[in-house]
Protein backbone atom coordinates (compact mmCIF):
# COMPACT_ATOMS: atom_id res chain seq x y z
CA UNK A 1 0.00 0.00 0.00
CA UNK A 2 2.52 2.64 0.76
CA UNK A 3 4.26 1.76 -2.59
CA UNK A 4 1.20 2.29 -4.11
CA UNK A 5 1.00 5.59 -2.86
CA UNK A 6 4.39 6.94 -3.37
CA UNK A 7 4.09 5.81 -6.90
CA UNK A 8 1.08 7.85 -7.52
CA UNK A 9 2.34 10.96 -5.52
CA UNK A 10 5.46 10.32 -7.87
CA UNK A 11 3.17 9.86 -11.12
CA UNK A 12 1.16 13.17 -10.02
CA UNK A 13 4.58 15.11 -9.46
CA UNK A 14 6.00 14.38 -12.93
CA UNK A 15 2.52 14.94 -14.28
CA UNK A 16 1.98 18.34 -13.15
CA UNK A 17 5.60 19.10 -14.44
CA UNK A 18 5.09 18.12 -17.75
CA UNK A 19 1.96 20.47 -17.71
CA UNK A 20 3.66 23.32 -16.61
CA UNK A 21 6.33 22.57 -19.14
CA UNK A 22 3.65 22.77 -21.56
CA UNK A 23 2.55 25.93 -20.48
CA UNK A 24 5.43 27.31 -19.97
CA UNK A 25 7.00 26.62 -23.57
CA UNK A 26 3.75 27.30 -25.63
CA UNK A 27 4.52 29.87 -28.38
CA UNK A 28 1.84 32.19 -27.36
CA UNK A 29 2.56 32.27 -23.66
CA UNK A 30 6.47 32.48 -23.69
CA UNK A 31 5.73 35.24 -25.97
CA UNK A 32 8.91 37.28 -25.70
CA UNK A 33 9.94 35.06 -22.58
CA UNK A 34 10.00 37.86 -20.40
CA UNK A 35 8.53 40.86 -22.17
CA UNK A 36 5.26 41.33 -24.59
CA UNK A 37 6.38 40.87 -27.91
CA UNK A 38 6.80 43.86 -30.31
CA UNK A 39 8.49 44.63 -33.87
CA UNK A 40 5.45 44.58 -35.54
CA UNK A 41 4.15 47.65 -34.94
CA UNK A 42 5.58 51.01 -33.39
CA UNK A 43 2.91 50.92 -30.91
CA UNK A 44 4.02 47.48 -30.02
CA UNK A 45 7.43 48.82 -29.19
CA UNK A 46 6.20 51.33 -27.11
CA UNK A 47 4.34 48.88 -25.31
CA UNK A 48 7.67 46.68 -24.52
CA UNK A 49 9.84 49.65 -24.02
CA UNK A 50 7.41 50.73 -21.09
CA UNK A 51 6.88 46.77 -19.49
CA UNK A 52 10.82 47.15 -19.65
CA UNK A 53 11.37 50.17 -17.63
CA UNK A 54 8.59 49.29 -15.12
CA UNK A 55 10.34 45.66 -14.92
CA UNK A 56 14.00 47.06 -14.27
CA UNK A 57 12.43 49.31 -11.24
CA UNK A 58 10.65 46.61 -10.38
CA UNK A 59 13.74 44.50 -9.88
CA UNK A 60 15.96 47.13 -8.31
CA UNK A 61 13.30 47.86 -5.53
CA UNK A 62 13.24 44.00 -5.57
CA UNK A 63 16.73 43.33 -5.24
CA UNK A 64 17.24 46.34 -2.56
CA UNK A 65 14.25 44.97 -0.26
CA UNK A 66 15.60 41.00 -0.41
CA UNK A 67 19.20 41.94 0.18
CA UNK A 68 18.65 44.45 2.95
CA UNK A 69 16.29 41.84 4.68
CA UNK A 70 19.53 39.41 4.15
CA UNK A 71 21.58 41.26 5.95
CA UNK A 72 19.67 42.02 8.99
CA UNK A 73 19.02 38.34 9.45
CA UNK A 74 22.94 37.35 8.85
CA UNK A 75 23.96 40.40 11.01
CA UNK A 76 21.20 40.63 13.91
CA UNK A 77 20.44 37.10 13.75
CA UNK A 78 20.28 35.50 17.21
CA UNK A 79 23.20 34.49 19.14
CA UNK A 80 23.60 31.92 21.86
CA UNK A 81 23.68 33.47 25.28
CA UNK A 82 22.13 36.91 23.64
CA UNK A 83 18.83 37.95 24.32
CA UNK A 84 16.59 39.95 21.53
CA UNK A 85 16.83 43.61 22.18
CA UNK A 86 13.48 45.12 22.06
CA UNK A 87 13.23 48.04 19.05
CA UNK A 88 10.39 50.38 18.82
CA UNK A 89 11.71 51.46 15.20
CA UNK A 90 13.04 54.24 12.98
CA UNK A 91 11.43 56.90 12.44
CA UNK A 92 13.51 58.60 9.46
CA UNK A 93 13.67 54.76 8.11
CA UNK A 94 10.22 54.92 8.13
CA UNK A 95 9.65 58.15 6.26
CA UNK A 96 12.41 57.51 4.03
CA UNK A 97 10.84 54.21 2.30
CA UNK A 98 7.36 55.76 2.45
CA UNK A 99 8.45 58.46 0.51
CA UNK A 100 10.61 56.27 -1.90
CA UNK A 101 7.54 54.15 -2.66
CA UNK A 102 5.85 57.54 -3.33
CA UNK A 103 8.40 58.84 -5.62
CA UNK A 104 8.63 55.88 -7.68
CA UNK A 105 4.82 55.81 -8.27
CA UNK A 106 4.61 59.12 -9.31
CA UNK A 107 7.62 58.93 -11.31
CA UNK A 108 6.34 55.93 -13.26
CA UNK A 109 2.54 57.04 -13.36
CA UNK A 110 4.91 59.97 -15.12
CA UNK A 111 6.33 58.33 -17.60
CA UNK A 112 2.82 56.08 -18.73
CA UNK A 113 1.04 59.15 -19.20
CA UNK A 114 4.53 60.19 -21.81
CA UNK A 115 4.10 57.24 -23.48
CA UNK A 116 0.76 56.50 -23.19
CA UNK A 117 -0.03 58.91 -26.74
CA UNK A 118 2.51 57.21 -28.62
CA UNK A 119 0.66 53.83 -27.74
CA UNK A 120 -2.83 54.85 -28.42
CA UNK A 121 -2.51 57.37 -31.47
CA UNK A 122 -1.72 56.68 -35.07
CA UNK A 123 1.08 57.95 -36.06
CA UNK A 124 1.79 59.27 -40.04
CA UNK A 125 1.97 56.78 -42.37
CA UNK A 126 6.00 56.37 -44.09
CA UNK A 127 6.95 59.00 -47.02
CA UNK A 128 6.43 57.94 -50.32
CA UNK A 129 2.49 56.42 -49.43
CA UNK A 130 -0.01 57.74 -51.72
CA UNK A 131 -2.97 59.60 -49.87
CA UNK A 132 -5.08 56.90 -52.74
CA UNK A 133 -4.83 54.37 -50.49
CA UNK A 134 -6.74 56.24 -47.50
CA UNK A 135 -10.47 54.70 -46.84
CA UNK A 136 -12.65 56.63 -44.92
CA UNK A 137 -11.76 59.44 -42.37
CA UNK A 138 -11.82 58.11 -39.12
CA UNK A 139 -13.93 60.31 -36.51
CA UNK A 140 -14.42 59.14 -33.05
CA UNK A 141 -13.60 60.94 -29.54
CA UNK A 142 -11.76 58.03 -28.68
CA UNK A 143 -9.30 57.82 -32.19
CA UNK A 144 -7.73 60.59 -33.23
CA UNK A 145 -7.26 61.39 -36.87
CA UNK A 146 -4.08 60.13 -38.43
CA UNK A 147 -1.30 62.54 -38.99
CA UNK A 148 -1.21 63.96 -42.60
CA UNK A 149 -4.60 61.71 -43.61
CA UNK A 150 -2.59 59.03 -45.43
CA UNK A 151 -4.28 56.05 -43.47
CA UNK A 152 -6.09 52.51 -44.43
CA UNK A 153 -8.98 51.97 -42.23
CA UNK A 154 -10.33 48.45 -42.13
CA UNK A 155 -13.45 47.21 -40.35
CA UNK A 156 -12.74 43.56 -38.24
CA UNK A 157 -15.62 41.95 -37.75
CA UNK A 158 -15.55 38.78 -35.07
CA UNK A 159 -18.10 36.06 -36.33
CA UNK A 160 -18.15 32.63 -34.65
CA UNK A 161 -15.36 31.52 -35.29
CA UNK A 162 -13.29 33.24 -37.83
CA UNK A 163 -12.06 37.21 -38.73
CA UNK A 164 -14.00 39.45 -41.38
CA UNK A 165 -11.71 41.98 -42.80
CA UNK A 166 -13.43 45.02 -44.69
CA UNK A 167 -11.39 47.34 -47.02
CA UNK A 168 -12.44 50.57 -48.52
CA UNK A 169 -14.66 50.05 -51.50
CA UNK A 170 -16.77 47.09 -50.04
CA UNK A 171 -14.15 44.15 -50.50
CA UNK A 172 -13.51 41.70 -47.87
CA UNK A 173 -11.34 39.30 -46.75
CA UNK A 174 -11.35 36.06 -44.04
CA UNK A 175 -8.87 34.76 -41.60
CA UNK A 176 -5.89 36.76 -43.24
CA UNK A 177 -5.49 40.41 -43.26
CA UNK A 178 -3.63 42.27 -45.86
CA UNK A 179 -1.51 45.45 -45.15
CA UNK A 180 0.72 47.99 -47.23
CA UNK A 181 4.03 47.94 -45.25
CA UNK A 182 4.84 51.48 -43.94
CA UNK A 183 1.01 52.60 -43.74
CA UNK A 184 -0.82 53.81 -40.81
CA UNK A 185 -3.55 51.11 -40.70
CA UNK A 186 -7.01 52.04 -38.25
CA UNK A 187 -9.05 49.09 -37.19
CA UNK A 188 -12.81 49.53 -36.31
CA UNK A 189 -12.87 46.74 -34.05
CA UNK A 190 -16.61 45.10 -33.51
CA UNK A 191 -18.65 41.39 -33.29
CA UNK A 192 -21.49 40.70 -34.68
CA UNK A 193 -22.79 37.97 -32.15
CA UNK A 194 -20.36 36.87 -28.80
CA UNK A 195 -17.48 38.76 -27.15
CA UNK A 196 -14.62 38.19 -28.98
CA UNK A 197 -10.83 39.87 -28.91
CA UNK A 198 -8.57 40.87 -31.51
CA UNK A 199 -4.92 40.26 -30.36
CA UNK A 200 -1.96 39.84 -32.88
CA UNK A 201 0.85 39.93 -30.27
CA UNK A 202 3.49 41.53 -32.19
CA UNK A 203 1.48 44.36 -33.33
CA UNK A 204 -0.32 45.54 -29.86
CA UNK A 205 -2.31 44.87 -26.94
CA UNK A 206 -5.38 42.82 -27.04
CA UNK A 207 -8.84 44.81 -28.05
CA UNK A 208 -12.12 43.73 -27.23
CA UNK A 209 -14.77 43.19 -29.99
CA UNK A 210 -17.98 43.77 -28.25
CA UNK A 211 -21.40 42.90 -30.21
CA UNK A 212 -22.99 46.88 -30.65
CA UNK A 213 -20.08 48.64 -29.73
CA UNK A 214 -17.06 49.82 -31.72
CA UNK A 215 -13.10 49.48 -30.56
CA UNK A 216 -10.54 51.43 -32.13
CA UNK A 217 -6.76 50.55 -32.66
CA UNK A 218 -3.94 50.50 -35.12
CA UNK A 219 -1.03 49.64 -36.87
CA UNK A 220 2.07 50.27 -38.91
CA UNK A 221 3.82 47.14 -39.94
CA UNK A 222 7.39 47.98 -40.90
CA UNK A 223 8.24 45.56 -44.00
CA UNK A 224 6.97 43.86 -46.23
CA UNK A 225 6.91 39.85 -46.76
CA UNK A 226 6.18 39.13 -42.85
CA UNK A 227 3.19 37.67 -41.83
CA UNK A 228 2.22 37.86 -38.20
CA UNK A 229 -0.16 35.36 -36.50
CA UNK A 230 -2.17 35.83 -34.03
CA UNK A 231 -5.98 34.80 -32.69
CA UNK A 232 -9.22 35.24 -30.54
CA UNK A 233 -7.92 36.00 -27.15
CA UNK A 234 -11.63 35.72 -25.55
CA UNK A 235 -13.24 32.34 -24.89
CA UNK A 236 -16.36 32.75 -27.64
CA UNK A 237 -17.37 29.37 -27.99
CA UNK A 238 -16.75 25.57 -28.26
CA UNK A 239 -14.78 26.34 -31.20
CA UNK A 240 -12.82 29.26 -30.21
CA UNK A 241 -9.64 27.87 -30.84
CA UNK A 242 -10.11 27.65 -34.71
CA UNK A 243 -10.31 31.40 -34.29
CA UNK A 244 -6.88 32.38 -35.94
CA UNK A 245 -5.83 35.60 -37.03
CA UNK A 246 -2.85 36.52 -39.43
CA UNK A 247 -1.82 39.92 -40.68
CA UNK A 248 0.41 39.64 -44.09
CA UNK A 249 2.32 42.73 -44.76
CA UNK A 250 3.22 43.50 -48.96
CA UNK A 251 4.01 46.43 -50.75
CA UNK A 252 2.05 48.89 -51.50
CA UNK A 253 1.85 47.45 -55.28
CA UNK A 254 1.34 44.06 -54.50
CA UNK A 255 -1.50 45.64 -51.72
CA UNK A 256 -3.19 47.41 -54.97
CA UNK A 257 -3.35 44.14 -56.91
CA UNK A 258 -4.75 42.34 -53.65
CA UNK A 259 -7.72 44.65 -53.70
CA UNK A 260 -7.87 44.26 -57.65
CA UNK A 261 -8.03 40.11 -57.64
CA UNK A 262 -10.06 40.12 -54.46
CA UNK A 263 -13.23 42.49 -55.96
CA UNK A 264 -13.07 40.38 -59.40
CA UNK A 265 -13.23 37.38 -57.03
CA UNK A 266 -16.20 39.06 -55.54
CA UNK A 267 -17.81 40.01 -58.82
CA UNK A 268 -17.65 36.67 -60.51
CA UNK A 269 -18.91 34.89 -57.38
CA UNK A 270 -22.36 37.22 -57.66
CA UNK A 271 -22.45 36.56 -61.12
CA UNK A 272 -22.25 32.97 -60.70
CA UNK A 273 -24.86 32.98 -57.91
CA UNK A 274 -27.25 35.17 -59.88
CA UNK A 275 -26.77 32.50 -62.62
CA UNK A 276 -27.15 29.67 -60.13
CA UNK A 277 -30.30 31.48 -58.89
CA UNK A 278 -32.04 31.69 -62.38
CA UNK A 279 -31.08 28.02 -62.85
CA UNK A 280 -32.88 26.86 -59.29
CA UNK A 281 -35.78 29.32 -60.26
CA UNK A 282 -38.74 27.61 -61.46
CA UNK A 283 -40.14 28.62 -65.23
CA UNK A 284 -42.10 31.24 -64.83
CA UNK A 285 -41.78 31.91 -61.26
CA UNK A 286 -41.10 35.42 -59.64
CA UNK A 287 -41.90 37.22 -63.46
CA UNK A 288 -45.19 39.67 -63.10
CA UNK A 289 -48.31 38.72 -64.14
Amino acid sequence: MPRALGARRRFSLVFAACLLGLLAFAAGASADVLSPESGGSPNADLVDTLWWIVFVIALLVLTGVLGTLLLFIVKYRARKGRVAAQIHGNTRLEIGWTVGAAVIVVALTVVTFIMLPGIKDPEESGGGQSASLAGAQLVSVDQPKVPGGRSLTIDVNGQQYIWRYTYPGGVYSYEEMVVPANVTVVLRIRSQDVAHSWWIPKMGGKMDALPGYTNYTWLKAPKPGVIYRGQCAELCGRNHADMVARVRVVTEEEYRAFIASKRQQIQQANRDATAQRQRLQPRGQGREP
